[in-house]
């Protein structure tokens, strides 16, 4: 299993969404919620994802389809993240 930490951005029309869950039901993706900010217009979300690489990247491939924005949050991880 790897972990991989990814930013999500959601545009306004799938704030409401169960995207997070999904992925984790649909894919067999453990997802861990490190930072967010979400509001009704929009929001944003540090995400741990931990499972087998393959179903992770299918994962986030499905989850940009829905429209969401996914960037990975790349360096060293801050210490709040830990």
């Amino acid at each position: 299993m790897v972990k991989q930490y990814v930013m999500f951005t959601f545009p306004r029309e799938r704030v409401r969404e169960p995207i997070i869950y999904t992925l984790s039901q649909q894919y067999n993706v453990i997802t861990n919620i490190r930072r967010a900010d979400v509001s009704a217009d929009s929001g944003w979300i540090v995400l741990e994802l931990e499972g087998e690489e393959s179903d992770i990247e299918q994962g986030i491939s499905w989850v940009t389809s829905k429209g969401v924005r996914v960037d990975p949050v790349s360096g060293d991880i801050p210490e709040s993240f830990e």
